[in-house]
């Protein structure tokens, strides 16, 4: 069966939790091929998202990767993976600031600077994780472990923006009138 018609299947299938169970074209083979059942995994995820163009790139790039094999999907698909480094990062930083004015604006600068990603690096400047301490190496007053945890570099980060700004506020503020701090 192509790809069309098996997709077409799926999404009919997909329509209600009781046909789910019953109805399922691929879980019916998934005895045949021990892959299919990831391949069935990854197509419920790409087939919940809404009706995009990135949707459609994820079904052709996956019929494009497997080719002749067989195999309806082998797309990794991220609506199901766990969560990111980027949301522990977040929730570490909310309860070791604990006022939510100062974490949002902690939380503003560090989107801008990283991302969320403790191993975002300037490759300009050297400049590195979640803060972009600059140098990098000045995080190691927080702790050994710098390179790696974000609680270290939200530690280093915190004590240097109560320190130079008087608080993450008044980081942002400065970060606000001239795009770095």
């Amino acid at each position: 069966m192509d790809l069309v018609a098996e997709h077409s299947r799926f999404r009919t299938w997909g329509r209600s939790e009781k046909h789910r169970v019953t109805q399922d074209p691929i879980r019916s083979r998934r005895s045949s091929s021990p892959t299919l059942g990831f391949s069935v995994s990854i197509a419920r995820s790409i087939f919940a998202q809404p009706r995009t163009a990135g949707r459609k790139a994820a079904l052709v790039g996956a019929a494009a990767v497997l080719g002749g094999s067989g195999l309806v999907m082998g797309v990794a698909s991220s609506a199901s993976a766990a969560p990111t480094a980027a949301s522990g990062a977040q929730a570490t930083a909310q309860q070791m600031i604990g006022d939510s004015a100062q974490f949002q604006c902690f939380s503003n600068i560090v989107s801008h600077e990283s991302g969320w990603n403790p191993q975002a690096t300037n490759s300009s400047s050297g400049a590195y994780g979640l803060v972009q301490a600059l140098p990098a190496s000045k995080m190691s007053s927080a702790g050994s472990d710098w390179k790696t945890n974000p609680a270290t570099q939200i530690k280093w980060g915190l004590d240097y923006m109560n320190s130079r700004y008087g608080s993450p506020c008044g980081a942002w503020d400065f970060w606000q009138a001239n795009s770095w701090y």
